[in-house]
């Protein structure tokens, strides 16, 4: 599971137990990271470490904090900006600047954490948008670093599944697979021999899902109404959810996904 979201143990809605946590409402969790990671600005390698550490937050995606030194120090220019964390105290950040090209306060550190965080001293984390490119080893990353304690399985079902929009039927099947991911409600993917012909429109929308793949998206057309990207597909989704590819799920306000009715 998760530790920062849902049932987890730093999540805002804990599993049923027999025991109690005396612990803040807000928890952090430092944890080392043995993974190699490298972020790139254009063909510069910004950040090499092998020693990271993830950062878990209540009810916050993990980020990853570095040591500083690890960075490369010619490209960092401290700037002006600070902020406030109640939890882990005021953040210094510096700007990325690579042959021109400046990514403004794009990395931050603690450098005088509160007592309750002293661990943060000497660690600065990237803001992952900020960067062009992320490795983890030798591999690319698509959409943004996982989450080790974030898990998919994907089940082939028999249980009936009923789409609509309003009252206008657009998908119903008895062969549905399902994805249980971790803290997300449970998705069920059709064939598309099982949707109703003329309901769906492509879309130019592109997503990608660390833990899934690559989507391409439809728009919905139901009784004169268009529910934009409300169905999407991985036409070759990762490894671990290879048993989705081709299949449809929906997804949008105005779209309900009935399972076992």
């Amino acid at each position: 599971m998760s530790l920062t979201q849902g049932s987890g143990p730093l999540g805002g809605r804990p599993a049923e137990s027999n025991y109690t946590i005396d612990a803040p409402a807000h928890r952090i969790l430092f944890e080392p990271d043995s993974r190699r990671l490298r972020a790139l600005v254009a063909d510069r390698v910004v950040l090499d470490t092998t020693r990271a550490h993830l950062l878990h937050e209540t009810g916050i995606r993990p980020v990853t904090y570095v040591p500083l030194e690890d960075f490369d120090a010619e490209l960092l220019e401290r700037t002006q900006t600070t902020t406030h964390c109640p939890f882990k105290g005021d953040a210094s950040y510096w700007s990325l600047r690579v042959d021109g090209d400046v990514r403004e306060d794009a990395v931050w550190t603690y450098e005088e954490p509160l007592e309750q965080a002293a661990w943060l001293r000497g660690f600065a984390a990237l803001a992952f948008d900020r960067a062009d490119r992320w490795m983890v080893e030798d591999e690319p990353v698509a959409g943004w670093l996982r989450d080790p304690y974030h898990r998919v399985e994907v089940h082939v079902s028999s249980r009936p599944v009923r789409v609509s929009a309003g009252d206008q039927l657009i998908a119903e099947s008895s062969r549905p697979t399902l994805v249980f991911e971790t803290s997300m409600p449970v998705r069920a993917y059709l064939p598309r021999g099982d949707v109703v012909a003329g309901h769906l429109q492509p879309s130019n929308t592109r997503t990608t899902d660390p833990y899934i793949g690559d989507a391409i998206h439809w728009h919905v057309h139901a009784g004169g109404e268009r529910y934009a990207d409300a169905a999407r597909s991985y036409e070759l989704p990762r490894a671990e959810a290879m048993k989705i590819a081709g299949l449809v799920c929906f997804e949008a306000d105005g779209i309900t996904v009935e399972l076992d009715g």
